[in-house]
């Protein structure tokens, strides 16, 4: 039942800065899909829009949920207070930093996404981090 949905792309194109934890509307058939583990993140990210009210909203673009709706791609509303949502938006709007969601679960029976600030790496970043990965695995490999 501990179903844990992750995100293995956002941390090779981006550096995680800051983590925080959001609920998400869903209706029922994504429900069973996250359940199930049916879920993509991959390419997904937080927008800022704005209500009738012009209060601040953020929400989930691009996450795929292979269920039985209409559109899988639909645009998903994310449940943060207004402190954390004005801390995003100033951290976002002051660095050209991005949110993006780094994983999917179940906490007390509701579903949790993780979401985090990144800020994009450029290509010899991603080649470090493979670099140092690959150091670190033939190290452990001598080691045993």
């Amino acid at each position: 039942m501990n179903t844990k949905i992750l995100n293995r792309y956002a941390t090779h194109e981006y550096k995680i800065l800051d983590k925080s934890e959001a609920g998400i509307v869903l209706r029922g058939d994504e429900i069973k899909a996250v359940r199930a583990g049916r879920v993509n993140l991959k390419g997904s990210y937080g927008k800022i829009l704005y209500n009738e009210k012009s209060n601040p909203e953020i929400f989930l673009v691009g996450a795929h949920f292979y269920s039985q709706s209409v559109d899988p791609y639909r645009t998903r509303k994310l449940l943060l207070h207004k402190a954390e949502v004005k801390k995003l938006i100033g951290s976002i709007q002051e660095k050209g930093l991005t949110i993006i969601p780094l994983s999917l679960y179940f906490k007390k029976g509701k579903v949790k996404i993780e979401i985090a600030i990144g800020q994009g790496k450029k290509i010899y970043d991603k080649r470090e981090t493979i670099k140092k990965r690959d150091f670190e695995r033939s190290q452990r490999r001598k080691t045993i």
